[in-house]
């Protein structure tokens, strides 16, 4: 486990201008290379000529496609899980026996070192959610990818209407500006039978919940089950104004993602 406290904090004051032009140049020419290359291909480009690149992996529902892809590519891919601490059971022991199973050699567990002081009763989550998902999420994460120069997710177009236009590699946006990092989607292009089938091609296993409707998996408290004809996303945050933990941010808001 990596306590996130003793990460080394980014102390930029943000990328600079010729920064972001020459990642948003890089960019363009790794989405020109890899235009019509298969989801694997984009990851071998990723993980070997796009600089120190992490796999930040809820270990949720879809999360192994990923994960399998970077075992067989490179078992050191830094792989960083964020825990924290509301957690299903069933993730925690999943995450264990995936890495395990798929024999990852560089996974970071990563927690929040501060959550004793800031939210002592975990009550925080009652009265603000957002402020409990940065506290335990968001804030921990950007310092575990400070020393990154980019991270892979597992987004999809199919997932949400402002994802129809996800290209593989995109600059990483945050609610108060860029971070001067890359956002890889190597799975930008597949849909869920592309998901499904390749689980089914490699003999993955599944995470428990998925079984007993939880298609889109987060904190316990905050996850309810999915009944037949919602959406995917419907049992995260139910009946709360709230659709996202604040990882990902496009024009400055956050948006919807999926599993």
């Amino acid at each position: 486990m990596v306590n996130a406290a003793a990460l080394p904090t980014d102390t930029r004051q943000g990328p600079s201008s010729a920064h972001q032009l020459a990642l948003a140049t890089k960019v363009d020419a790794l989405n020109t290379r890899f235009r019509h290359h298969s989801a694997t291909a984009v990851m071998e480009g990723a993980l070997n000529d796009a600089g120190h690149i992490a796999l930040v992996s809820s270990f949720g529902a879809e999360s192994v496609v990923l994960l399998h892809m970077a075992a067989v590519i490179d078992p050191m891919t830094p792989v960083v899980f964020v825990d924290t601490e509301l957690l299903f059971t069933e993730t925690l022991v999943y995450q264990q026996e995936v890495s395990e199973r798929l024999g990852l050699r560089n996974v970071q567990v990563i927690r929040a070192a501060d959550i004793a002081e800031k939210d002592p009763y975990g009550a925080l989550r009652f009265s603000d959610t957002d402020a409990c998902c940065t506290l335990r999420k968001t804030a921990p994460l950007q310092q575990a990818l400070a020393g990154f120069d980019g991270w892979i997710t597992g987004r999809k177009r199919f997932q949400a209407g402002s994802r129809a236009a996800l290209d593989f590699f995109e600059v990483e946006e945050t609610a108060t500006g860029p971070t001067g990092r890359l956002k890889i989607n190597p799975l930008a292009h597949w849909a869920p039978q592309d998901v499904r089938a390749y689980m089914d091609e490699n003999r993955l296993p599944r995470h428990p919940l998925v079984a007993k409707g939880y298609p889109s998996i987060g904190c316990a408290p905050c996850t309810s089950p999915v009944k037949e004809g919602e959406d995917p996303r419907a049992g995260r945050w139910r009946n709360q104004d709230k659709e996202e933990c604040g990882i990902h941010v496009v024009d400055g808001k956050f948006i919807r993602t999926g599993a």
